[in-house]
């Protein structure tokens, strides 16, 4: 394959990084939808409208920054505002409601795949979507994987800080819940160090290498 451009870099990844965060965010909505809150939905969150969800800097230009100049890619959408007051179990429906977002990503790994298997195949005949559909792909299947492993991180305010806040007893949940205004910061702090790459490079890339052997095996 040939080494991209930028512009082509760009224009290829784009599509990944925008639904793997809209389909993300969506998901969240209409989970807690389901379970009885319909906050998101009033807001107009419950939708696969990426305007919706997106915020310019946190979901486009910094991914993509990350993308093209490193193998990592960090970033966030406008989160999605949840009342777990209107839950009729509020610790396991929020829960629920923050695994719907990974779980997302995980079926569009899934999809990814199916695309990228079908661009492969159609890499020997010279077919002229090929190339790029292998490598958008590729590009989905690694962002949504990403995106699934990085939001279970056992830290408010991800998905997996939730999850904690959630199954834990109401003393530590307390203790958890009050890290949430300093998560983002933690975050940075452990994104900067190579702390965060460290402990998600290993599960990353072993996710990657099981969706790769899935990919021949369609």
């Amino acid at each position: 394959m040939l080494e991209l451009t930028l512009i082509q870099k760009i224009a290829i990844g784009l599509l990944p990084i925008l639904l793997a965060v809209t389909v993300h965010e969506a998901a969240h909505a209409y989970a807690a939808n389901f379970f009885g809150d319909g906050t998101a939905k009033f807001l107009g969150r419950m939708t696969l409208n990426p305007i919706k969800h997106i915020d310019i800097l946190g979901t486009i230009i910094i991914p993509l920054t990350m993308f093209i100049l490193t193998s990592f890619v960090f970033g966030w959408a406008k989160p999605v505002p949840v009342n777990a007051q209107n839950f009729k179990n509020p610790r396991r429906d929020m829960a629920l409601v923050a695994l719907a977002g990974p779980a997302s990503n995980i079926v569009m790994a899934f999809a990814w795949a199916g695309m990228t298997a079908i661009g492969v195949a159609g890499l020997s005949s010279g077919a002229w979507y090929a190339e790029p559909l292998a490598l958008m792909g590729q590009i989905g299947i690694f962002v949504n994987i990403l995106l699934a492993v990085f939001n279970l991180l056992p830290l408010p305010p991800l998905d997996g800080g939730r999850v904690l806040v959630a199954v834990l007893p109401p003393k530590a949940a307390n203790t958890v819940a009050r890290l949430e205004p300093w998560g983002f910061p933690i975050l940075l702090l452990l994104l900067f160090t190579g702390v965060l790459s460290f402990v998600l490079s290993p599960i990353l890339y072993a996710a990657l290498a099981w969706f790769n052997g899935l990919i021949h095996l369609l």
